[in-house]
């Protein structure tokens, strides 16, 4: 056999497996692969049950967060996360212009392992809640995991966190995917519903305002009067 035929016929294969790579590579950095979401209904949100992280805890329907004066709610993908806590970091800067707003702060978790939840409190300046069946996290739960170590705005992520001094652990799961809520009272309905889409998608800031500028408290029948 000609050896200038068996080393063309290697460099041919080692271009196409490169050109294979830089392939799959291309389109893990686009939205093809990305999981898919599908809009939560208010209905939906109302009906979920969360408990509360006290010794005796209490359980009860979501819409008690947003059902008066409404609320800025964040789905935490995991409190260990450092990606997730700078994002509650940032979502906590606003709590002086929500309260004066009269709009609460929350965020749910979907488990709680030893101290993760109350490591995560100095981050997160709002009360914080047990959501155990994950539903804020759907209807249509989504899930990132060794894709995310592939995407460039991931360790984009990753570096804009870490150089803004944040750590974290790898307790617990986390590769199902969260989010933030703008809720309005009664009917006003979501205002905003922010889905991340891959790790350290955090929302804007800008636009968590401006929804919540959008909610109008109820008013009870004794207030009018």
């Amino acid at each position: 056999m000609d050896p200038s035929f068996f080393t063309m016929g290697m460099w041919s294969i080692g271009a196409g497996a490169l050109g294979a790579a830089a392939l799959a590579l291309f389109l893990a950095n686009t939205d093809v692969f990305l999981p898919k979401s599908r809009r939560a209904t208010l209905e939906y949100l109302e009906d979920i049950d969360l408990k509360t992280l006290e010794k005796e805890p209490r359980t009860f329907k979501a819409k008690e967060l947003w059902e008066k004066n409404g609320a800025v709610i964040m789905a935490v993908r995991r409190p260990g996360c450092f990606l997730c806590r700078e994002e509650a970091a940032d979502l906590s800067s606003l709590k002086p212009k929500l309260d004066e707003l009269g709009v609460p702060l929350y965020a749910v978790v979907k488990e709680q392992i030893r101290t993760e939840v109350k490591d995560f409190q100095p981050y997160f300046k709002g009360e914080i809640f047990l959501d155990e069946k994950k539903k804020f996290y759907g209807p249509q739960k989504r899930k990132m995991v060794f894709m995310g170590f592939v995407r460039l705005g991931v360790w984009y992520n990753f570096f804009r966190a870490w150089n803004g001094g944040f750590s974290g652990n790898l307790e617990g799961e986390g590769f199902i995917l969260g989010g933030v809520f703008v809720v309005g009272p009664g009917k006003q309905g979501l205002l905003l519903e922010h889905r991340e889409k891959e790790f350290g998608d955090k929302v804007n800031l800008a636009s968590v305002l401006e929804a919540a500028r959008k909610i109008q408290p109820q008013t009870s029948a004794s207030e009018t009067k």
